[in-house]
């Protein structure tokens, strides 16, 4: 099974190259974002947990979201793999990642992290934010926010997957269908 956390900070590209794995290796696309929207609007028990917390302006709890994600794995019978969108943000999300799928008789295959300057960053925020329209991406200070976050919270698992020697770090500059074939040829199927 081929299991990906695809990584890098706002702007590098992970949507547009997920998209890309997700049809050419068959894998699904597991999104901690979409996971928790998906609990909320059904109001499952787990989604009205981790509403209060939201509703309260709280982060929810490693423990819920790993109990999101343990029930959606389980929605898969026989995948040919996952790749892991928004998760895990911090060394212990990843160190439950790696319990939970013990469980299930698998493991992360390898992190790909699209490593891009934060100059090169803010200039493709800005423009998504134009095109898309999207306020988060609009807003200088907003970014640098964003980018100040992923730098302190999220980089360090980074150090989590290297410890593994799972972690492969992809210039994520140049042609979109360039950075494609560099991260299959990491991935090496």
């Amino acid at each position: 099974m081929l299991n990906i956390v695809l990584f890098g900070p706002p702007g590098a590209g992970k949507g547009t190259q997920s998209a890309k794995l997700i049809e050419k290796y068959n894998l699904v696309h597991l999104s901690t974002g979409d996971i928790f929207r998906a609990n909320i609007k059904n109001e499952t028990e787990l989604g009205v947990l981790a509403k209060s917390f939201m509703d309260n302006g709280k982060l929810v709890p490693d423990e819920v979201t790993i109990n999101m994600l343990a029930a959606e794995l389980d929605n898969y019978k026989q995948p040919k793999g996952f790749i892991f969108d928004g998760f895990p943000r911090t060394s212990a999300q990843a160190e439950a990642l790696d319990a939970l799928l013990a469980t299930k008789n698998t493991s992360i295959t390898l992190m790909l992290a699209l490593e891009v300057e934060e100059d090169e960053l803010r200039k493709r925020l800005l423009l998504r934010g134009a095109d898309s329209g999207r306020a988060d991406d609009m807003n200088p200070e907003v970014i640098q926010k964003r980018i100040d976050e992923y730098n302190a919270k999220t980089l360090p698992v980074k150090e989590y997957y290297q410890s593994q020697l799972k972690f492969k770090g992809i210039n994520g500059l140049g042609n979109i269908d360039d950075i494609f074939s560099f991260l299959c040829n990491e991935i090496g199927m």
